[in-house]
This record gives C-alpha cells, structure tokens and sequence, in this order.
C-alpha cells in the first residue's frame, strides 16, 4: 500500500511566482535556459540550471555548477524569493492544455515504497544520468523539481480536488513558451489531509509517468541519508520525495515519433520492400498523414506518406511489450531492417515528441538533414500501468507526456 505525507512548501509570494517558474531542467538545454532567465535573477533556472551562472561552455556537470546550485537556492530563500509555509500541506497543481484540465495531488512520496516496488517504474534509468541529480538532491538538501506519478482513479480525491478547484487557487498563469495554464491550491484542512493520505493507503501502486532520473535520485539520496543517520527513526523529511500524482485517466500522452539519418545503405524502394514483409504498406500522398490506431505507422520518405499497418502475427497481444507499437517498429523495422543497434546511443537516429506535430517530422526529412521519418500511435496509460505491473521494460523513447510540470511552484526540503 502507498504511504504519502505532507510537508512544508518551499514556495515563492503569489506577486513572484511567474519570475520564479520554469520549465523542468531536462527539457531544454543550457543556452535555452540562458536565453530564458535572461536578466531574471530570480528565475529558478539559476538553480536547476546553475551553468547559466558561467561562462558560455561551462559544464553542466563541474563542481563548481553543483555548488553554485546551493548558493543560488541559499539566496532564494534569503531574498524572500523562496518562504517555506509554517505548516504541513498537500497541495493540489492543476495544468490545462487544448482545453483540457487535468489535477494533480502535489504529495510525498515514501523512499521505501520506491525501493520495494510499490511505486513502480516502466524505464531504465543511466547511473550517470542518477548520479547528477543525486548531487543536485545532496547540494541543496531539497528536492527542487517534482517527479510525474500517476496513480489509479479515485472518485473520493477526485470530489475532493473538484471542491478546491471551484475556489480561487493561490496561483494561477499562463507560462510563456507553450501558452499552458497552471494553477495551484494549498490544502490546509486536517481532515482532506487525512482522506489524502488515507485514500493513498489503500492504493496497492504508484507509477512513474516521467521523471525516471529524479524519482531514482530522489529515493536513492533519501536511503543514503538513512543509512549515515545513527539515529535514524524512519520518519525523518529525508525518507520522502516530492511527486505530483494525476488520476491516470486525466492523463495525455502523446505520439514519440522517430526520424532516421539513412536507410542503411538502401534505396527508397529496396527500403519499402523490406518493411513489405511484415506491413501492409499504402502511399496516401503528398499530405501528412497521422497513424489512426494501434498498429498503424505512418513513414515520410521521399516527399510521400505512407501507412504501415502491422501484419498479423508480427506482435503479441498477450504480451505487454510485444503488443507495443514502439517495439514492433522497433524490431521489425529499425533493428531488423536499419539495424540501428542501441537507440539509447545510436548517432543515425533521433527522437521528436508529438507536441512538435508530424509538421517537424516533414520538416527535418525535407531540409536533407535526415533521410525519412516514423510516427506511431501514442501508448495508452493503461498500457504503461499493465507493464509496470508486470515489471517490464518499455522500449526506450516510448512515451512523450504533455504539459510537463513547471518547476518553482513548491520545493521540498529534506531536513
């Protein structure tokens, strides 16, 4: 059963919330960041980003971005940028795309059930990739950005939320960049406290949506600290990790679409061919066409598109991964026919995130900078929770969730 807690917010003034916020520190990179903090000292990408502090070409990963990472995080709460609430909260974070809202439970998470499966993961992660955002958790003894967590619906909490969300939020804007509304609640009542955690108490699992690396680095900096505490007791701050949790339902993920630098030493029609074994393949033209089910792919090549439609007996239903679209264009079409080798590390090959649209896909094969591209069908939460339940592995550059959390609006400190 998931054990959750509430804690004191690390939060900026209602007046300072839009300079603070930003978008997470794995979503752009360090020039973008540069470029977007601007003259903002006050923007958290001065944490989450601390290289924007030196000079052009410093790395993300010397020493001294580490410690700068402190001292900005130091200054925040100094400057009364960052002020920590006097009382325990959950908290309730609200982001609306395209017209639709969906609402997250701002939580706790419990390091144990992160270490025994409870809450459940359905990527690997990179130890190098941990050990940074260890460091970044260690440096400033906080966790500075949530991790992304679905968990089962819930009509109880959702009536719940729904009573907090026809009340004023505490913050409520618009972030620049993708034009995506937030807003956020602080729930303060003793008793929604208790039916929060109470109703989480009876959830056999928590899933990570996104945020694979924070989540690891979080529990692993949380048990690190257990274990050099003498006296550790088991309810220390240090023994959670801050998530924000969606009812799965509410929750859009979109297609992760594949652009390709060659066709392994194929022309356009051996290429096609080879892909006929396994696919029922149709020209639809010269206009974008977008995949309309499981099992459908759409390639641009050569200024056409075409679907590709997986032949029986190519997957297996029964299987979680098997059944995946992203593992059967990886098999049979990128393994099989490219051999393409790890897509982790492969330089031939590039990942585009459905929020870019199937415009970008064209866009990228048209400029010659890649020979043609892949879209798939998006993956369904269900199918990610059948596979963390079966304690799978999804195939990498599988899954593209949207809106991504903006960072800045609460921060949770360890000790």
């Amino acid at each position: 059963m998931a054990k959750i807690k509430p804690f004191k917010g690390l939060r900026p003034p209602k007046d300072l919330v839009e300079q603070v916020e930003s978008r997470p520190y794995d979503v752009l990179e360090s020039e973008e960041a540069r470029a977007e903090a601007g003259d903002n000292e006050k923007s958290l990408y001065h944490i989450i980003k601390p290289e924007i502090n030196f000079p052009v070409g410093t790395s993300e990963y010397d020493p001294r971005v580490y410690e700068e990472a402190a001292r900005q995080f130091q200054k925040f709460q100094n400057k009364g940028w960052l002020v920590q609430d006097k009382d325990e909260h959950y908290y309730i974070y609200a982001q609306t795309m395209n017209g639709k809202t969906q609402y997250g439970l701002v939580i706790g998470a419990y390091v144990e059930d992160y270490m025994n499966g409870v809450i459940k993961k359905h990527e690997l992660t990179r130890r190098d990739k941990e050990e940074d955002r260890m460091k970044h958790v260690r440096v400033n003894d906080a966790n500075m950005e949530p991790v992304f967590f679905a968990y089962p619906d819930n009509k109880v909490l959702d009536a719940l939320i729904m009573r907090y969300a026809a009340t004023e939020p505490v913050y409520d804007f618009i972030a620049p960049i993708d034009g995506f509304g937030h807003k956020f609640w602080v729930i303060s009542d003793a008793a929604d406290i208790q039916t929060i955690t109470e109703e989480f108490r009876k959830m056999p699992s928590l899933y990570i949506a996104d945020g694979h690396h924070r989540s690891a680095a979080a529990a692993l900096v949380g048990a690190e600290k257990a274990k050099q505490n003498p006296n550790h007791r088991g309810d220390e701050e240090y023994n959670y990790f801050m998530a924000v949790a969606f009812q799965a339902s509410q929750l859009t993920i979109l297609d992760y679409n594949r652009v390709l630098k060659d066709l392994n030493g194929l022309t356009s029609e051996q290429f096609l061919d080879a892909i006929r074994k396994n696919f029922t393949v149709e020209d639809k033209g010269t206009e974008i066409y977008k995949p309309a089910k499981l099992h459908e792919f759409s390639l641009y090549l050569d200024g056409h598109w075409f679907s590709l439609v997986a032949k029986d007996g190519t997957y297996d239903d029964n299987d979680p991964i098997g059944v995946l679209d992203v593992d059967i264009s990886s098999r049979l079409i990128l393994e099989d026919i490219l051999q393409l080798g790890d897509l982790r590390s492969s330089k031939r090959i590039d990942f585009v995130g459905g929020l870019r649209g199937l415009k970008e896909l064209k866009r990228r094969v048209d400029s010659g900078e890649m020979r043609a591209a892949l879209a798939l069908y998006p993956v369904s939460m269900q199918q990610i929770m059948d596979i963390a339940d079966s304690g799978k592995i999804m195939p990498p550059k599988a899954t593209w969730f949207e809106p991504k959390l903006r960072s800045g609006l609460v921060v949770h400190k360890l000790s």
